[in-house]
């Protein structure tokens, strides 16, 4: 039997990149799953290609008035969600000393106040059905603070925060378990859709993005961390690798080679 046979697992941003592979990985493993986004015919593309069950819940993660009813129609799919995957979000390219406050809150709340909102709708229910398990797609920027992503590091740091304590809580006492998932580099649009100075979608990727890993491969290693109970799954190689594991071992260190990067970054920007 497949390691998802009859399980519900609830993808948020499954339209595209992470999101869209995660489903497919998940489906693989004999998940029903559970499709969220903006995007109906995106979402039901992605649904037409998996090879098991799937629901298409399109929501908008921000419209807080509609998600309780968005998580009673969650839960009547098949009964329960088993696995609960807040992988929507938004990035940032922008300057600080820029960047419009508004694109602060628009962004907190995508990032952060969303998949929190989403979880908080859920947790007595899990517990009353014996367990689940809660992912949180966070960044490497959640761990270090990464130059024209002020706000999105704000928002990613915030988030593991809030899932650290929420485990702290939750995985002995109602057996919820909690991953959080930091991913480097992925090839997938977040760059183009990244908002910039005034709100607006920067609408253009770069190199690094462009030339990061495969969502496919980041989703094969987020369901292993997600099999094998991973509390914290850092998918990043090279200096992003390092980086994040720095904020912990010499954080003195991180913060001047951060320090030195974003002067670079912020005089070549444009």
């Amino acid at each position: 039997m497949s390691a998802y046979q009859n399980k519900t697992i609830w993808i948020t941003g499954a339209s595209s990149g992470i999101g869209e592979a995660l489903a497919l990985e998940f489906s693989r493993a004999g998940g029903n799953i559970i499709l969220s986004g903006r995007r109906v015919d995106a979402l039901t593309r992605v649904a037409d290609s998996l090879p098991n069950d799937a629901l298409v819940l399109p929501f908008e993660v921000t419209d807080y008035a509609s998600l309780e009813k968005i998580v009673e129609q969650a839960w009547e799919y098949k009964g329960r969600v088993d696995v609960l995957i807040n992988n929507a979000g938004v990035s940032q390219r922008s300057l600080a000393i820029e960047t419009d406050p508004q694109v602060y809150a628009d962004l907190i709340n995508i990032d952060l106040i969303a998949p929190i909102w989403l979880t908080q709708l859920q947790l007595a229910k899990m517990a009353s059905a014996g367990g689940a398990h809660i992912v949180a797609i966070s960044s490497v920027a959640g761990r270090i603070g990464a130059p024209l992503r002020t706000a999105y590091s704000a928002a990613k740091h915030g988030l593991i925060g809030y899932m650290d304590a929420l485990r702290s809580e939750v995985s002995l006492l109602h057996n919820i378990q909690v991953t959080n998932v930091l991913p480097g580099s992925v090839a997938t649009a977040v760059s183009s859709n990244a908002l910039t100075s005034d709100g607006s979608k920067r609408g253009r990727s770069d190199a690094q993005i462009d030339g990061g890993d495969s969502p496919a491969d980041c989703a094969v290693a987020i369901l292993e961390a997600v099999s094998a109970n991973v509390p914290e799954l850092i998918y990043a190689k090279g200096s992003e690798l390092d980086l994040a594991k720095l904020r912990q071992t010499d954080p003195l260190k991180l913060f001047e080679l951060t320090a030195e990067f974003g002067k670079t970054v912020a005089e070549k920007y444009e």
